[in-house]
């Protein structure tokens, strides 16, 4: 049964105060009635009210302390006089009240101040902190005017009670790496690109990177969008990186460098997830080496994501900012179990980041490897990329597999087929028109509004306008070869029929819709898998159904005390921005790890962070008022598509500064604090 005594989160009132436990009504938000382990919460404060979970809870004491939180973040913007003095005079009044000192007119100078804030703050921190305030003060009313009329402290005034607390957005809470979005939005509306993208680098050390191929999921839960249109908050990011580049400035870190603490770390793969752990536990004074099997460092992202979304020489530039931190790096080093069992005993702790690089099969009849056109999208879009971005030329053995006279990969002439639909396989097929190929076909067993979810919108339409051709509702059924060369394709058609029983849609193969389609190449692009060859059997390190490393996706430790997994390799194929999330973490968890005798702890933000996820920051259904409705969402200048599928230059050629500060004016600043009471 829930333990809700009180709460009125999100206009769900619930008041359980003298009820019977059969009596009892539980919420149906998630709210954090444990905080971790086996320490219950006291209560929830927050943005859109309050929940209480202890009968004992002292409220004015807690409405005391959530006030004083606007004060310990200063996340008031100063620009104006409510934002900036109000909450101050909350919590004035406030303390005044629960130390035994308060006067009726308090109460009522309270409430005047809550209203004004709440109509003309210009930023939702200012707007908010006033509500679940007055909704204590509402209900429970006798309190405060005990304290009152009493002349005495609230009852837990002097009790030693955890109040903790932590600044959020929704923007930011949608982000898996946390990043503080409205503070870089603001360092670019300042046009202080430099504030901008210490901003991002706080838990984001890829800004060029995620400031391209990012799919954005932080838009998908911006406030703007219940007004008109979310902040393009992707392409505002990359303007602190490209200032920096451009500017040819040093390294905007976030923080100091602190100094060295005799600590050393193995992180295995040069990825994202690899490069974010080694960037953050550089800065807290360890010594990281950088384990990289192929000859370049950066992972899929630099031989896999196509020069034309992310230009390597950009990329480049997110690497050098963690050698920038003395970061080690070996390169053409593939590590093996031996390798790992020497690390483990050279090393304070190890990080496996290798992703996950071996493409599955779409298992229809006939899939053999050794057909000639069969081409697993990983290997492809590494032959592509390593020519495009390094110069490596192709190697003769793979020219003869893949029936391709030049040093490069050259397709004209030929019909290429991918199965997928997501944005490995959008890669594949963009490439494939850049390669020359005639005819490029996309083979999808959803539809296109899911495509589009599991991309872009852009990258699908642009996909569009350079000439791939979608088939939606279809699955490769069998390769027809001849003598081990690939001749064509048998393709079944499949429909939506509904669920009789009001489920979902069910998809099913149309009988007599299967047609063949002549083509060269099929290239599978359904998924991946991970190669964890290197981590010793003896070590019976637990792996999840998917065949990657199990954690319990908090702190990030394997079944193997001191042996860390993130990435791809932990949770299977993700966004660049989710390996970052969980590389961000990880490094943290390492850091006090390798520090504090192999402990493994969260920090309260951390827990936090966990708890305001399972709540959903984010009300798609809010109503909104104050703000100007409207504003257009500024669109940088792409490339045409006539000057873009013959070629490998970047198409997105970001914001000019005036569409940056339109863009960064329209953000509405949504900083929320919550706050539990231990």
């Amino acid at each position: 049964m829930s333990r809700i005594y009180f709460s009125t989160w999100r206009n769900e009132f619930i008041d359980n105060r003298g009820k019977s436990v059969e009596e009892q009504t539980a919420s149906s938000f998630k709210l954090p009635e444990t905080y971790e382990g086996n320490r219950d919460s006291k209560a929830f404060i927050g943005w859109d009210g309050v929940a209480l979970f202890d009968a004992d809870v002292d409220v004015v004491r807690l409405a005391t302390e959530y006030a004083a939180q606007y004060q310990l973040y200063s996340e008031a913007c100063g620009r104006c006089a409510p934002g900036r003095w109000g909450g101050r005079i909350l919590y004035d009044m406030l303390d005044k009240i629960a130390r035994g000192q308060g006067t009726l007119a308090d109460m009522e100078h309270i409430k005047e101040v809550s209203k004004t804030m709440m109509e003309t703050s210009k930023c939702e921190i200012g707007k908010t902190v006033p509500v679940p305030i007055l909704d204590l003060m509402q209900h429970f009313q006798a309190d405060f005017l005990s304290c009152i009329e009493g002349q005495k402290a609230s009852k837990h005034y002097d009790a030693s009670i955890d109040y903790i607390a932590k600044v959020t957005a929704p923007c930011m809470d949608a982000c898996p790496a946390h990043v503080d979005i409205p503070a870089y939005i603001e360092g670019v509306r300042d046009v202080r690109f430099d504030d901008s993208l210490m901003a991002t680098r706080q838990t984001m050390p890829l800004a060029h990177t995620c400031g391209r191929v990012c799919p954005h999921p932080c838009e998908t839960e911006c406030r703007r969008a219940n007004i008109d249109e979310p902040i393009a908050i992707m392409e505002l990011k990359r303007l602190g990186a490209d200032y920096e580049t451009d500017h040819g400035f040093g390294f905007f870190h976030p923080v100091a460098q602190k100094p060295k603490i005799g600590k050393r770390v193995a992180v295995i793969g040069g990825g994202p997830a690899g490069l974010t752990t080694a960037y953050y536990l550089a800065l807290e004074g360890i010594d990281v080496d950088v384990y990289e099997e192929l000859p370049v460092l950066g992972g899929e992202v630099a031989v896999g994501v196509p020069q034309y979304r992310m230009p390597i020489e950009k990329y480049n530039q997110d690497i050098e900012a963690v050698k920038d931190l003395g970061v080690n790096f070996i390169v053409n080093t593939k590590v093996t179990a031996d390798m790992m069992r020497a690390f483990e005993k050279e090393y304070d702790a190890i990080m496996v980041a290798t992703g996950t690089r071996i493409s599955k099969q779409v298992r229809c009849d006939n899939e053999r490897e050794a057909i000639q056109g069969y081409w697993g999208a990983i290997d492809f879009l590494d032959k592509i990329n390593l020519y495009e971005k390094y110069g490596y030329t192709l190697d003769e053995a793979t020219r003869k597999k893949h029936n391709i006279d030049n040093e490069f990969v050259d397709l004209r002439g030929k019909t290429v087929a991918c199965v997928g639909g997501g944005f490995t396989s959008m890669d594949v097929v963009r490439c494939s028109i850049r390669a020359g190929a005639k005819r490029v076909i996309m083979l999808y067993r959803r539809d296109e509004a899911t495509i589009i979810k599991n991309t872009t919108y852009e990258e699908y339409h642009e996909a569009v306008e350079e000439g791939v051709e979608f088939i939606f509702h279809s699955a490769v059924a069998k390769i027809n070869d001849e003598n081990d060369v690939m001749k064509s394709l048998t393709i079944d058609r499949y429909e939506l029929v509904p669920d009789p029983n009001g489920g979902r849609p069910n998809l099913e193969k149309v009988e007599g819709g299967s047609f063949d389609v002549e083509v060269d190449y099929l290239i599978p692009a359904v998924s991946q898998s991970a190669d964890l060859a290197l981590l010793p059997k003896e070590w019976e390190i637990e792996m999840t159904s998917w065949g990657t490393i199990k954690t319990n996706g908090k702190d990030f430790m394997t079944s193997r005390k001191g042996i860390f997994a993130s990435g791809d390799c932990e949770y299977g194929p993700m966004t660049i921005v989710n390996a970052v999330g969980q590389a961000k973490r990880a490094s943290s968890v390492m850091a006090r790890y390798v520090q504090n005798g192999g402990e493994v702890t969260l920090t309260d933000s951390e827990i936090m962070e966990d708890h305001l996820r399972k709540m959903r920051v984010y009300d798609k259904k809010e109503k909104i008022t104050g703000w100007l409705p409207g504003l257009p969402r500024q669109k940088s200048e792409i490339l045409g598509v006539d000057e873009r599928k013959d070629n490998n230059r970047e198409v997105n050629f970001g914001f000019t500064q005036e569409q940056a500060l339109d863009e960064a004016n329209r953000c509405m600043r949504c900083y929320y604090i919550a706050m539990v009471a231990v």
